[in-house]
């Protein structure tokens, strides 16, 4: 998190004086780190829904008592591809479950209850618009399906258990790919959703690591793999200075 806070001071063009930096202001005993950056505040979450639930609900709350108007969240982060080169940045159209529905699910007091998974068009499309031709990657509108787990709701093969084939995982991959899924993280679909139901603009834009159609293992460097994940940060620094009048 601080090197795309770093970034965005960076861009941003936010002075800080000589012999200063900028402070974790979860200073080391929160569940997260959290930067300022001027107007943008980057915070961090782990994997999976209900680490960025936690976040979400107290960051929330933060944002209320700050009396913050006008907000807007963006998830930046990494996924799996589906037909996508690895190193292609997706920009969420939709967010989806495991099913192929948009909608989130919780067990609240013992009730099934099914929240609408709602991204805002508008502020996808305006990302997508910072995309450059003069970028060395892609960056495309896609659906995003959310899984609650990192190997068998992702069809992988190389967890501890695997109960499907080959051919199974195979077929499975492509009936995401013809409905319109471009890549595959554990968070989106509650994102989606939360920001949602608090009246907030929300948008998910996640590099790919690898091309599941191809196959399960990263193979990219650790030079290569930061450079893919700077990809993400690129567009989205992008959106925020023309949204701040900087370029």
């Amino acid at each position: 998190m601080k090197h795309l806070a770093d970034y965005l001071q960076e861009q941003l063009h936010v002075e800080i004086p000589a012999g200063m930096t900028l402070c974790n202001l979860g200073k080391g005993k929160a569940r997260y780190a959290m930067y300022k950056v001027g107007p943008v505040l980057c915070v961090s979450h782990g994997m999976g829904v209900p680490s960025l639930s936690i976040l979400l609900h107290e960051l929330f709350k933060l944002l209320f008592h700050a009396k913050c108007k006008d907000v807007t969240i963006i998830r930046v982060g990494t996924s799996g591809g589906i037909g996508l080169d690895p190193g292609t940045v997706v920009v969420t159209e939709e967010a989806l479950n495991t099913f192929l529905e948009p909608y989130y699910t919780q067990v609240i007091l013992g009730k099934e209850t099914k929240k609408p998974s709602v991204l805002d068009r508008g502020l996808a499309e305006a990302i997508l618009g910072c995309s450059s031709p003069k970028d060395n990657f892609k960056t495309v509108l896609g659906k995003t399906m959310c899984a609650n787990d990192f190997y068998e709701e992702q069809a992988r093969l190389d967890g501890a258990v695997c109960t499907f084939t080959e051919k199974e995982k195979m077929d499975y991959l492509h009936e995401l790919y013809a409905a319109g899924v471009r890549n595959i993280e554990m968070e989106a679909v509650a994102f989606a959703a939360m920001c949602h139901r608090v009246n907030i603009k929300g948008a998910v834009v996640c590099v790919t690591l690898v091309n599941r159609l191809k196959g399960d293992q990263v193979t990219a460097t650790n030079e290569i793999m930061r450079e893919y994940q700077r990809r993400p940060q690129r567009i989205v620094g992008r959106y925020i200075r023309q949204q701040l009048g900087l370029d």
